[in-house]
């Protein structure tokens, strides 16, 4: 293993997690260790404690982080697009499936630890922001007479669950290369029928 060394007097705690995503990104969430991210950053091996009670804490803000850049993704994703439910529905699950397939690793810790009973209420409130974005935009729908009427539990588990199915297999490489050219078009048809009023 080669060592970087890239931390000079700046952020030690955007250093850390910088460092800790690359390495969960390359080897995966057991290979996270504080000790060696130290070293990975020329700091002695007690520094990180300053930020980090432990690998946990550690996590914790990945998953935070994760969850603060996905809601950015996706806020920025609606502003940029039209306000028809099939438009905004389209340009919501183009944010989410991107940042599923560039950050597979991460996605996979943020759900993760957000299911665990130790979540943090800041972790639970980052989680919730892209959430409360779907949910608006399913609402919004409905205002508009695009979505069909019923509670949002019913209608928005179906969109969430069949979005989050294909981000999951798309960042996992497991689509057939015949379905990724076009599939995300197919899914959020799919989502749309199922939305379609009655």
């Amino acid at each position: 293993m080669h060592t970087r060394r890239r931390y000079h007097h700046g952020d030690l705690r955007a250093a850390l997690l910088t460092r800790a995503e690359e390495t969960l990104r390359e080897r995966g969430p057991a290979a996270l260790s504080l000790r060696e991210l130290a070293r990975d950053l020329g700091v002695s091996h007690a520094a990180p404690s300053r930020h980090f009670k432990d690998k946990q804490a550690l996590l914790d803000a990945l998953a935070l982080a994760g969850f603060d850049r996905l809601a950015q993704a996706m806020t920025a994703a609606l502003e940029e697009t039209g306000e028809s439910f099939a438009e905004r529905l389209r340009a919501g699950a183009r944010a989410y499936v991107d940042f599923a397939t560039a950050n597979a690793e991460l996605l996979d810790l943020m759900y993760a630890i957000k299911h665990t009973p130790e979540a943090s209420e800041q972790l639970n409130a980052a989680s919730q922001r892209w959430t409360d974005a779907m949910a608006a935009l399913i609402t919004e729908g409905q205002r508009r007479g695009e979505v069909r009427e019923g509670s949002l539990e019913r209608v928005g588990v179906g969109v969430f669950s069949t979005l989050h199915g294909y981000a999951s297999l798309a960042a996992g490489d497991h689509l057939p290369p015949e379905v990724r050219a076009e599939g995300l078009d197919d899914l959020v048809a799919y989502i749309l029928r199922g939305c379609a009023p009655e």
